[in-house]
């Protein structure tokens, strides 16, 4: 999509309502004054499609994407497959799910369908063509999203069979299955394919590499049935472009992979503000790393497909949103990338299980509500910033971050079992960035470093041998690169590296990895810097310990202070052909990373996004020609004599950037 104004609107489920043409007609008056001019329709709405079994009521979907049209707001048409109707669980139970325990889901809730059943396949194609029919080629509809947030898995009987085949196609044979999963541990060697379970509560479980596959099967099967459906669509509209609606840190698809089959990329937001614990610094910082994500799958703009105007009723606690933060939050995604702000829903639920979430028209029925009026105010800011639509962000630094190394990780057994923290790890390394203004990508094992100025690993426990290579070739070439503890240990089968590690990188780091030890919660270890700096810092959740090698060794910036690994180094530089390396041993408290990194990035070459030191609070952000300038303070900035009001955004044009300069 090549759009010329950043898209505004949300969820809109007009088959609540079509007993009220009262209320349908007011809803387009009232999107009107909201500037609302896209929509998403029909994502639970197979039940109001196909009441019965090939009984299709279209005419009242056409009638509401046209009259939308006509007043100037588009479609974005999502398939309905993320909801079936009762109708089709009762008679067809194979596509009801089946639990890891073994025991068939009754018919309840939503995305509760086995990807693998051939008739669940037959009778989305069936509905998806009648809408590829139908409005395939009307231009009201923009955009098609396919299903509703992907997730879960099924162990049924033909889950577990096609499961079999995955991994005949992946290994070949036992043999290379068996080596693999090193199964002659515990006598676990399969000499049969059909002997192979899918990981079970009360059955095998113990198989890291058996359980690591599991979860790249269920990745590849949710795709390969988003695949499935996009396809059925395209037969009859070869030009129509897809997005999937992806979720905050999710865990059970291998976004990566998705992002090679979708159009554009899209998800849901949905941060807790105000939380005692966090300031709305915090909540901002760690909702832009989420956004920063969802732009590196594609590499450009992406879609906020949900948000909420007021709060949510699923978090522990449903906190509103305080006057101006709808703003913030909305401008804040813009800033980061995102080319719309849209919500869910628009109009509250008068009953079930969203009744109480929040929506930009409430059971009042009210436009003088706060929530509709914060909403027309940022669609009348958006339109106002229709400019920046279709931008594309300058490439800085890139934070590696592989699914199946998390997968991995959160797998084995030790050191820590409990609290490793892959994504506090993440955000240690990304908000020191983010502070100081520097762009941050999103990188896996596959990407393409050229262009970065700055490459961070951390925790990569799952090492690629063509990546540990392709480190190594981008710090020859004159990059920057940052790896931390627990990197380089195992392969791609989970299997233990042989020799030095981390595996591929003692060159490069100038140094080995001997030992790593597990703090418990709290505990800390001093690490004093050495003659050569000045940073110090506690480090905490795992301490590794390295030996410098013989030969062309690292220098140490920081040693532990403490413990039987006092002298050892915590924090080292190498220089590696063009470029250099560092070197971090253990998790540090957050003024470290930020003083860290201002050395780094200045090093590197890497200019901040406003060039002079901001208020406490206020988070600068470049996309295209423009900074973003957000004071995520309650109370008011003064910035080069400007004052910035609490919780607003101010922009400002830069002197155009040079696309090929990859600083």
């Amino acid at each position: 999509m090549q759009l010329d104004k950043l898209l505004h609107g949300g969820d809109y489920n007009p088959e609540q309502w079509l007993d009220r043409p009262d209320i349908l007609a007011q809803d387009v008056e009232l999107m009107e004054k909201a500037h609302v001019n896209v929509v998403t329709l029909g994502v639970f709405s197979w039940s109001t499609i196909e009441p019965q079994e090939g009984e299709f009521h279209l005419d009242w979907l056409a009638d509401i994407i046209h009259n939308l049209y006509a007043h100037g707001i588009s479609t974005i048409l999502a398939t309905p497959s993320a909801a079936r109707p009762a109708w089709l669980a009762r008679k067809y139970p194979e596509v009801r799910r089946v639990r890891g325990d073994r025991v068939r889901e009754l018919y309840n809730r939503r995305q509760n369908h086995c990807y693998t059943s051939p008739i669940y396949r037959e009778k989305v194609a069936i509905i998806d063509r009648k809408l590829a029919e139908r409005f395939g080629d009307d231009p009201a509809v923009i955009l098609w999203h396919i299903g509703n947030e992907f997730g879960g898995e099924c162990h049924c009987e033909l889950c577990q069979n096609a499961f079999r085949a995955w991994l005949q196609k992946r290994y070949g044979s036992l043999d290379a299955l068996n080596k693999a999963w090193n199964a002659t541990f515990w006598s676990h060697n399969y000499t049969e394919w059909s002997q192979i379970e899918s990981p079970a509560p009360h059955g095998e479980n113990a198989v890291q590499g058996l359980a690591l596959d599991w979860k790249r099967f269920v990745s590849y099967q949710s795709i390969d049935f988003y695949k499935w459906e996009r396809d059925c669509v395209r037969e009859l509209t070869p030009k129509a472009e897809f997005t999937v609606n992806m979720m905050y840190r999710f865990n059970d698809i291998n976004y990566f992979d998705f992002a090679k089959e979708i159009d554009v990329a899209s998800w849901d937001n949905y941060p807790t503000w105000h939380k005692p614990t966090e300031t709305i610094e915090e909540t901002a910082l760690d909702t832009a790393m989420m956004h920063d994500l969802y732009y590196s799958l594609k590499g450009k703009p992406f879609l906020m497909m949900e948000s909420s105007p007021s709060f949510t009723n699923w978090q522990p606690v449903s906190k509103q949103k305080r006057p101006g933060i709808a703003e913030l939050s909305a401008l804040q995604a813009v800033a980061h990338g995102s080319d719309s702000v849209c919500y869910f829903q628009w109009r509250a639920s008068r009953g079930a299980e969203e009744k109480l979430h929040g929506a930009v028209v409430g059971h009042d029925g009210r436009e003088d509500a706060r929530p509709f009026r914060e909403t027309a105010e940022v669609g009348e800011t958006l339109e106002q910033l229709a400019f920046v639509a279709d931008t594309r962000r300058v490439k800085q630094a890139a934070i590696v971050h592989d699914w199946e190394n998390k997968w991995a990780l959160e797998g084995s057994c030790g050191p820590r079992n409990c609290g490793l923290g892959y994504w506090k790890e993440l955000a240690c390394h990304y908000n020191a960035l983010a502070r100081r203004g520097i762009t941050v990508d999103f990188v896996n094992q596959e990407s393409d470093l050229t262009g970065y100025g700055l490459v961070i690993v951390p925790m990569q426990y799952l090492l690629r041998n063509k990546f540990a290579q392709a480190l190594c070739d981008y710090t020859a070439q004159g990059g920057t690169v940052v790896v931390t503890y627990w990197t380089g240990v195992v392969d791609e089968s989970d299997l233990c590296y042989l020799g030095d590690t981390p595996y591929g990188l003692t060159d490069l780091l100038g140094l080995r990895r001997e030992e790593i030890d597990a703090l418990y919660d709290g505990e800390t270890c001093h690490c004093a810097a050495t003659d050569d700096g000045a940073m110090e810092a506690d480090g905490s959740i795992l301490c590794e310990v390295a030996a410098l090698n013989d030969t062309d060794p690292a220098t140490p910036l920081m040693l532990y202070a403490e413990d039987y690994y006092a002298g050892c180094p915590a924090v080292a530089v190498h220089a590696f052909g063009k470029g250099q390396s560092y070197y971090l041993a253990s998790r540090f408290n957050a003024d470290f990373y930020n003083d860290f990194y201002a050395q780094v990035c200045e090093k590197a070459g890497l200019q901040p996004a406003w060039p002079e030191q901001l208020p406490a609070g206020v988070l600068a952000t470049r996309r295209g020609d423009f900074v973003f300038m957000q004071n995520c303070n309650d109370h008011s900035v003064d910035i080069d004599g400007v004052e910035l009001e609490k919780y607003s955004t101010r922009l400002v044009q830069l002197e155009p950037v040079d696309e090929d300069d990859e600083s």
